[in-house]
């Protein structure tokens, strides 16, 4: 299968970062880029109300760069989490929070990432290469 995304080697390292950090809790945060490019991830706080089982991104981090977007700056193409359980698929609750947006999310499970497209029907799988820039 010929790769449909292409993911930049400093946001695959820093997804894997802020899930080594945030261990045994979820990590979670953003995506940036273009079309079918992940460019950047950033990591923001994680609210939920039980971050051992569950993941929401900071509303003023996803706000603030909802208008970063809008001035110019890079566009949200997606969100990541970790599952510290180390199943590397949307779970029962990913599901039930998932907007059918066809943005990506990606998940992060024992050193490796896998990319899901949120899609009206549920989630699809995503394959990519890893860039350098």
């Amino acid at each position: 299968m010929r790769p449909v995304y292409t993911l930049r080697r400093a946001a695959l390292e820093e997804m894997i970062r802020a899930a080594n950090e945030a261990a045994p809790e979820e990590a979670c945060g953003l995506l940036f880029g273009a079309e079918r490019h992940i460019q950047s991830a950033m990591a923001t706080a994680n609210r939920a109300k039980d971050p051992l089982r569950h993941f929401e991104i900071d509303p003023a981090s996803l706000i603030a760069a909802h208008r970063a977007a809008r001035a110019g700056g890079p566009a949200i193409v997606g969100y990541f989490h970790s599952h510290p359980n180390g199943l590397d698929s949307p779970s029962a609750a990913d599901q039930a929070s998932a907007a059918g947006d066809g943005r990506v999310w990606a998940i992060v499970a024992r050193g490796r990432i896998t990319l899901w497209k949120d899609a009206p029907s549920g989630f699809e799988p995503l394959s990519y290469d890893t860039v350098e820039g």
